[in-house]
């Protein structure tokens, strides 16, 4: 049931990577707060289970299969948000993957793979989404960067450019789309406690730990409060941002 205190009621919006981890965090918490959520995902079955645990809270989600790499997808996904919930008012940018390998051992494979998901994809579902964000009163565009984008990391050459790259297009679109009244931020999440770290060694964790002055990983729902409050009205002056969210791992 809404609430006067929602802050996205009536509101729809599209997550990318919504299936685990931070979008999954991000579409629950968007639901709770009266979002229309579109659940978008490769996986089928466990985005189809972020669905269900909304709906059986009381909030409005539906899935959409998509490869954020596969432009005519992307259209698909777009196509049914506008469908199912007459627009598009929040595009968030989550899809992600990783290759890790030093420079010398890192494969033409393994780098095409990272660029065309992280970036490409970012670039595909933007264009896509942004006439209907354009009519939206609420426009916002939140854009998964990360504090390796902004300071680098050791075997990461693809992940890294991606994330750079992130950041330059939502600094680049924050000036583009500020004319139809839609913001762009990017929030950069330091080390957060979800299946994509689940292969580092508990030492190296531990050691992440001890660099980050508040003494622990982020979690899911760190990040998820975090796009929340840009897609809220409360951050309706706030556009060409990049909100690091890292526990302070990088003061």
């Amino acid at each position: 049931m809404s609430t006067p205190q929602q802050r996205l009621h009536g509101r729809t919006a599209i997550i990318t990577g919504a299936s685990q981890g931070i979008g999954r965090a991000t579409a629950r918490l968007f639901a709770e707060e009266g979002a229309n959520v579109v659940v978008a995902d490769v996986n089928a079955e466990a985005g189809t289970a972020v669905v269900e645990s909304i709906q059986a809270d009381g909030g409005t989600a539906s899935f959409v299969a998509v490869d954020v790499t596969d432009s005519e997808q992307v259209q698909a996904m777009v196509d049914h948000a506008v469908e199912q919930y007459g627009g598009v008012d929040i595009l968030v940018n989550n899809a992600g993957i990783t290759r890790d390998a030093t420079l010398k051992k890192m494969s033409e494979e393994a780098f095409d793979q990272v660029v065309d998901v992280n970036l490409k994809g970012v670039f595909n579902t933007t264009k896509t989404a942004r006439p209907h964000l354009a009519e939206s009163d609420h426009g916002r565009v939140l854009n998964a960067a990360s504090v390796v984008g902004l300071y680098g990391n050791f075997g990461q050459t693809n992940y890294v450019a991606t994330k750079s790259g992130v950041i330059g297009m939502t600094k680049t679109w924050a000036r583009e789309f500020g004319r139809d009244g839609v913001t762009v931020n990017a929030v950069a999440p330091g080390f957060i406690e979800t299946p994509m770290v689940d292969t580092v060694p508990e030492k190296v964790l531990d050691q992440l730990k001890g660099r980050t002055p508040l003494g622990r990983l982020g979690t899911a729902e760190d990040i998820a409060n975090a796009y929340l409050f840009l897609a809220s009205d409360d951050a309706s002056f706030i556009t060409g941002a990049v909100l690091s969210v890292d526990g302070g791992l990088v003061l």
